[in-house]
């Protein structure tokens, strides 16, 4: 009986630990200096195999809309690693800003938008996912104009 019962407490606690190492990471301790709130949840590192198709942006009818899904497709693996502002990891269970655009949820959210934007902006002036995240978690993405976005991007 005594070798059961410690069985079943070594499988509960493996089961515990690959919960656990299969969470994205909240970075708790770390808050925004503009209003202190803890930041959502991003993953701290690249993604090891692949990650789901965005959306296909042909989807959606609005230009703006489109443009924030084909810049999602482009820089996914950076966005997997981002945080997003609109709390959608506790609303929507989201894991990262790259979820927001797996799904429609991208779509109607202008915080997404400018965050993914923001991200597209940043890669393109050789910034890494860590120094992206941190504009992010000091509000840069607020600065993101929108309105540059409201016609159709190039293909590439």
């Amino acid at each position: 009986m005594r070798l059961i019962q410690k069985m079943a407490g070594i499988a509960l606690v493996l089961c515990l630990a690959i919960a656990l190492a299969a969470t994205p990471r909240h970075a708790a301790p770390k808050t925004t200096t503009q209003n202190q709130e803890p930041v959502p949840a991003f993953h701290e590192q690249a993604p090891k195999g692949e990650l789901p198709q965005t959306m296909n942006p042909l989807s959606f009818p609005n230009t703006l809309v489109q443009n924030a899904y084909v810049v999602a497709a482009r820089v996914k693996k950076t966005l997997y690693q981002e945080p997003c502002y609109c709390h959608c990891d506790q609303s929507q269970g989201h894991g990262s800003l790259l979820d927001c655009f797996v799904s429609q949820h991208g779509a109607g959210c202008n915080i997404c938008m400018a965050e993914d934007f923001y991200t597209y902006e940043q890669l393109k002036k050789d910034k890494t996912a860590a120094q992206i995240r941190d504009g992010i978690i000091q509000g840069e993405w607020q600065k993101v104009d929108l309105k540059k976005y409201q016609t159709p991007l190039p293909a590439k």
